[in-house]
């Protein structure tokens, strides 16, 4: 084992220093366009901490280890195109500091533009965010960026203040001493010291997300999709900001008249989320770690690193993320989703199941051409068939990587298809329908996958709404919005009744198979009324055959009613585990 090196310097920088190399591009600072997460009372404690001369903790940097000559793509209005530095901790720190002392808006969580606005008192150096009453005080500077953006001397600002507050007040010679003293002090802020670690550029990723974790008090896992969105922020600014306005848009709902929209009823996507999708659609890679090598220009055989190697990549990545932001996938293949059953986000447990569905939509739709008809009830099927499975939630990136694998033996559409339906049926065997899925099925969870796959099943088999003329289909429908949810999960043995029988652990109470959705009208009818009570009343507003296929596609046993409760619950799963078997079946 070699000699153990020290892999950081520490350097020393004032705040005017940073920020000079964050406006020459020297340090990257792509968070300044990113979302912000930090609030306002958070900054103005920051400046609090900073004004007292108390320490507010040191900033890491990663040394860069392609800079040398290398161009940046995007970005013309740099003196330096490629910086020397990406900043691994501190990015909120350093985005307050430069939004504040260069008056730039910062975008929050919803990718709104917004100001930071600190205001600061000088007669007694308290500093608090800018509201209503302190813009009218004249006690108060509202935004102290102005100091700095303003381009004047301290000397200036200092009498204009007092000049202003004197029109106002009477001002004692020690109290205008001590103003112009605080306004100084304030002032000085970009003297402010700070501490950089800065890790060597031989240190790979792995490492450096090591020592983040183990030095960040926050615990905030740094994960591959920051990285690979740092180097997007490096190599591909615009391509970052396709991705971020792309997920912006996804969170507005559109109105009539604006164009069509990435918006709709499952997923408003992340950044990272839409990397996942075009990384195992562009490099058929479920690992983003691997990836984020490539994209630095690493060789994975030799570990050379070469501007050329990483400008090849970027065109892969730059031709992957077009397909996975092409507004026509995107929709077609929520059109596979709501042609399985599932009607929104709601019904779905696991983004990364509808993440990789998306993958291999567009995997079959791009590389092997497969016909629409075809690939909508083929991707209808994976995600129900992933999703009942739980396939990917444990290890996803493993998991996906071997799917990935084992479909890279596909020559054609047809093969595609057949590798898809082999994983399938190696899941969904007979002892899955009959034995697995009604024992998982004993459960109370809400949202259990087994549950949904239920609902949408019986959305693919046209069921009715139990003690309903309505279809569970069309009451499910995201864009209806009432004050009361048109659907609710009822008890079909009431609570109430039950409790008073004995029945007093709540997960038994709960349990999956003890609820149908009902209208809520019917709810309030049925009350905590047994089944034995209500049932036969409900009875007489039906004809034979609408009772008997209500019965069918709710799943419930003949002379429910009637049954013990722990007997009906054993006889409704496994009824339930066979409408989910109906509904997947109709996929085909």
């Amino acid at each position: 084992m070699g000699e153990m090196k020290t892999c950081f310097k520490r350097v020393d920088y004032d705040l005017s220093g940073l920020l000079h190399y964050i406006d020459i591009g020297d340090i990257g600072l792509p968070d300044i366009q990113r979302p912000f997460v930090w609030s306002n009372t958070k900054v103005r404690d920051l400046f609090d901490s900073m004004y007292r001369g108390f320490p507010v903790g040191y900033l890491l940097f990663w040394e860069n280890i392609t800079a040398n000559g290398s161009r940046q793509i995007g970005v013309d209005d740099k003196q330096h195109p490629v910086p020397s530095r990406l900043i691994v901790d501190g990015q909120q720190r350093l985005t307050s500091l430069y939004a504040v002392f260069r008056g730039k808006k910062v975008l929050d969580k919803e990718y709104h533009e917004r100001k930071i606005e600190i205001a600061f008192r000088p007669r007694d150096g308290k500093f608090e965010v800018a509201d209503a009453a302190i813009r009218r005080d004249p006690e108060w500077i509202a935004d102290i960026s102005e100091l700095w953006a303003s381009g004047k001397s301290s000397y200036q600002l200092v009498k204009e203040f007092l000049e202003r507050l004197k029109t106002k007040c009477t001002l004692r010679p020690d109290e205008e001493e001590r103003i112009a003293h605080n306004l100084d002090r304030l002032f000085d802020l970009q003297k402010y010291p700070f501490t950089a670690l800065e890790i060597a550029p031989t240190v790979d990723e792995e490492e450096v997300a090591d020592i983040f974790v183990r030095i960040n008090s926050e615990g905030v896992r740094l994960n591959q999709a920051d990285f690979i969105l740092t180097l997007m922020s490096v190599f591909w600014d615009d391509g970052r900001k396709a991705l971020e306005a792309f997920c912006d848009q996804s969170r507005r709902v559109p109105d009539h008249s604006s164009s069509p929209s990435p918006f709709n009823y499952f997923i408003q996507p992340d950044p990272a989320h839409l990397l996942r999708v075009a990384v195992a659609f562009g490099f058929w890679r479920g690992r983003l770690k691997s990836v984020y090598q490539i994209l630095r220009g690493k060789d994975l055989e030799t570990g050379e690193f070469s501007a050329e190697a990483r400008e090849k990549q970027f065109e892969k990545l730059k031709m992957s993320q077009a397909e996975v932001l092409n507004l026509t996938n995107w929709h077609q293949f929520f059109s596979c989703i709501i042609g399985a059953g599932f009607r929104s986000g709601n019904m779905v447990t696991s983004q990364n199941t509808l993440l990789y569905s998306y993958a291999f939509y567009l995997i079959g739709r791009k590389h092997f051409g497969i016909p629409e008809h075809k690939l909508q009830k083929l991707i209808g099927r994976w995600f129900f068939a992933s999703s009942l499975t739980g396939r990917y939630t444990s290890s996803p990136e493993s998991v996906m990587d071997s799917d990935l694998n084992r479909l890279k033996a596909a020559r054609d559409g047809e093969s595609f298809e057949a590798i898809l339906e082999q994983m399938m049926a190696n899941e969904l065997t007979n002892d899955f329908w009959t034995i697995t899925l009604p024992a998982n099925m004993d459960s109370s969870s809400a949202s259990s996958p087994e549950l949904f796959a239920y609902i949408a099943a019986q959305n693919r088999l046209g069921a009715p709404v139990l003690f309903s003329h309505k279809k569970i289909h069309d009451l499910l429908d995201p864009t209806i919005k009432t004050t009361k949810k048109a659907l609710e999960r009822h008890h079909l043995f009431p609570r109430a009744w039950l409790e008073k029988h004995g029945v007093k652990d709540l997960k038994k109470i709960n349990q999956i198979a003890n609820f149908a959705l009902l209208e809520w009208p019917e709810n309030l009818t049925i009350s905590d009324e047994p089944p034995s009570s209500y049932v036969p009343k409900l009875r007489e507003r039906f004809t034979n055959d609408e009772w008997q296929i209500m019965h069918e596609l709710h799943a419930l046993p003949e002379d429910w009613h009637e049954m013990q409760y722990e007997d009906f619950l054993q006889k409704r799963r496994e009824l339930m585990a066979a409408i989910i078997r109906r509904g997947f079946e109709t996929l085909r």
